[in-house]
């Protein structure tokens, strides 16, 4: 099983050394009750960390068995739905990691008509999935009553916050082991295959698309598909109770002739730069005068993870690896696509 054995324990206090001490017993007691339906969903533990912007990003730790259970369930559908996720999903797959990510993106932007890029913002991702949504999108793929009662119990299990158990009418724990598989399902359907499907029939040039998790940026090659694109997507997301953060989400001028255009307009100053997986994306040149895309870490974001030092957080990219130029990687391209 891929859990932390010095995770912090849930609302019930038992850490692995103490579960350990009769695991074999533990684990058959565990089975028997799955099998009989005797299995209760205990609340998450609700703690915080520090964001980048100085707020608390709050997280649900379950309890252990919960994390047992939840991992062997994320491994029957991890079967199961890495048949149906795009190619350009990432975040929380097997080989398909941040790093991944950054270069599917730099392929993206380097190797297509890339002229706009929209850096998008989902506000409260986690905090606003809906119940309903979610277990209709599982129940396209997933027969089983047994896991899909399980998913329920676990979202409906509530929280508990300085000894008050608090009710979960909407979202998906962060910090819980089901969650991210959870939230890559409702974003393949609500986010996903809406975008396949737009810049088939929509677009009128080129669309690049990387999303991890619930941060995703899309690349365009005309303004007018930038501007639609937008316009389509909040719409979408309305009807699915989700909204992009005002102040989090932007369409700028980025590419290969971004300085250049903005030299012909008369505007002082380099292209705008943009944010993502804790890079700050920026429109450079290389010696020879060429577009040369260029990252450097993100200081905000790297002061949160610093601040937080209790491995809950999110990893950061090898600062090794942030200030080379993204290399082509054979097969990437596709992935973009």
């Amino acid at each position: 099983m891929q859990l932390k054995r010095n995770a912090a324990p849930g609302v019930d206090g038992v850490t692995w050394e103490q579960y350990g001490e009769r695991l074999e017993e533990n684990l058959r007691e565990l089975h028997a009750r799955l099998h009989r339906g005797a299995y209760r969903a205990k609340p998450s533990r609700r703690t915080y960390v520090p964001k980048a912007d100085g707020r608390q990003r709050p997280l649900g730790i379950a309890s252990l068995e919960d994390k047992l259970v939840q991992r062997a369930v994320v491994e029957v559908m991890n079967a199961i739905y890495e048949e149906d996720f795009l190619g350009f999903s990432y975040g929380f797959r097997l080989g398909r990691g941040q790093h991944d990510a950054l270069d599917a993106l730099a392929v993206g932007i380097t190797r297509k008509r890339v002229n706009w890029v929209l850096d998008a913002d989902i506000r409260g991702f986690f905090d606003t999935i809906d119940h309903e949504w979610l277990m209709k999108f599982v129940e396209h793929r997933v027969g089983d009553h047994r896991l899909l009662r399980l998913i329920q119990k676990w979202l409906t299990a509530g929280v508990m916050e300085k000894g008050k158990w608090t009710e979960s009418k909407v979202g998906s724990p962060q910090g819980a082991t089901v969650s991210p598989l959870l939230a890559n399902i409702y974003l393949h359907y609500v986010l996903d295959l809406w975008v396949h499907q737009w810049r088939k029939r929509k677009a009128r040039g080129e669309v690049v698309v990387v999303r991890y998790a619930d941060d995703f940026v899309v690349g365009f090659e005309h303004e007018e598909d930038r501007r639609q694109f937008l316009e389509d997507l909040r719409e979408r997301l309305r009807k699915f109770k989700l909204e992009l953060h005002s102040d989090k989400t932007r369409l700028i001028e980025f590419g290969r002739y971004a300085n250049a255009e903005r030299l012909r307009r008369g505007e002082r100053g380099a292209a705008e730069t943009f944010r993502f997986l804790g890079l700050v994306h920026i429109c450079g040149k290389s010696r020879r005068g060429r577009f040369l895309l260029t990252r450097h870490t993100d200081s905000k974001r790297m002061r949160g993870a610093a601040s937080a030092g209790n491995g809950e957080g999110p990893s950061l990219p090898r600062p090794s690896a942030l200030l080379i130029p993204p290399r082509v990687v054979p097969g990437r391209v596709a992935r973009v696509l």
